[in-house]
């Protein structure tokens, strides 16, 4: 068995995985936190006392469910909710050495090699294809027609981040959602230009939490029967939701289908760079993946490495 545990900016995850001599992969164990690292990021960047101990706490849960289960391939990594902070390397070592645990810090680009990497494993064909994953602190976009990506990119604009600084309420009028638009494209601008606009993808995949939230609410339909939750979200669908969920206030929006509580403030926020990258990238649907970063962290770790070694 193999383990990943994932330090994100709003969850902190463990996912332990069985690999069938086959090559197979099933995840047979799920666990989370809801630790909401963002929200303990200080006025100058750093990550505070209180979130370093809410991931201590969460990630020496994690190994004692492994050392229990008695699971020695085990990996750790943390990507924007400790890439992004002023005392990042202070961080991981005061969390490696109250944890014993190994944390590899991926780098964007890494991040988005990882989604790619899982969320295309699975695909019948890979002609330019594209991965799209929007975290609580950054966007990974990936585009490629192989086994690995021919551009993978991050930008500062996760769902959590977004609102942080553009929406803090969660909340906005017509006006101010336009503003926040804005300020998405502004973010978006370097990574939109390296896409070459001659190549756009035939085949576009959301993954994360926050696409398979709004693909519930948009009322998503399947298109591709026989693969796991392959539902088809479209560009309309999520134009026509999001200034209706701009207007309705965050602690109402657990009443609709497929926003969970701790995503009912960053939801917006999440649309709209959904929206704006989608809109950017000439992107008119794009398909709901189950698999991502974890599971390209567990390919790589066995293309690479065998079945007895650590690493990515």
């Amino acid at each position: 068995m193999y383990a990943i545990i994932d330090i994100g900016s709003n969850t902190i995850r463990l996912n332990v995985y069985q690999v069938e001599e086959d090559g197979a992969i099933h995840s047979i164990f799920q666990s989370k936190e809801t630790a909401g690292l963002a929200g303990y990021v200080q006025e100058d960047g750093s990550m505070s006392r209180e979130g370093l101990d809410r991931a201590a706490d969460a990630l020496l849960r994690f190994r004692s469910i492994l050392d229990a289960l008695h699971i020695e391939n085990r990996a750790v990594f943390a990507t924007a909710s400790l890439r992004n902070i002023t005392n990042s390397e202070e961080a991981v070592f005061q969390l490696q050495e109250r944890t014993g645990l190994m944390i590899r810090l991926l780098s964007g680009r890494e991040e988005a090699i990882l989604d790619y990497v899982g969320a295309t494993s699975g695909m019948e064909e890979r002609e330019q294809g594209m991965v799209l994953d929007i975290g609580g602190g950054s966007l990974e976009v990936a585009m490629g027609s192989d086994e690995e990506p021919t551009v993978a990119l991050s930008a500062p604009a996760g769902a959590g981040r977004v609102t942080t600084e553009f929406l803090p309420s969660g909340m906005a009028t017509p006006d101010e959602l336009e503003d926040v638009r804005k300020n998405v494209r502004k973010i978006l601008e370097p990574m939109v230009k390296v896409f070459p606009q001659s190549k756009h993808p035939n085949h576009a995949v959301g993954t994360s939490k926050t696409f398979r939230s709004l693909a519930r609410l948009c009322g998503a339909v399947m298109r591709a029967p026989g693969r796991e939750d392959s539902w088809i979200m479209t560009r309309e669908q999520l134009e026509d939701w999001i200034p209706r969920l701009a207007a309705i206030a965050p602690e109402q929006r657990v009443a609709l289908p497929g926003i969970t509580p701790e995503r009912t403030m960053q939801i917006v926020g999440g649309g709209v760079v959904a929206d704006e990258i989608m809109k950017a990238l000439n992107i008119q649907e794009v398909e709901i993946c189950p698999w991502a970063l974890r599971e390209g962290a567990i390919l790589r770790w066995l293309d690479q490495f065998g079945r007895t070694r650590l690493g990515f």
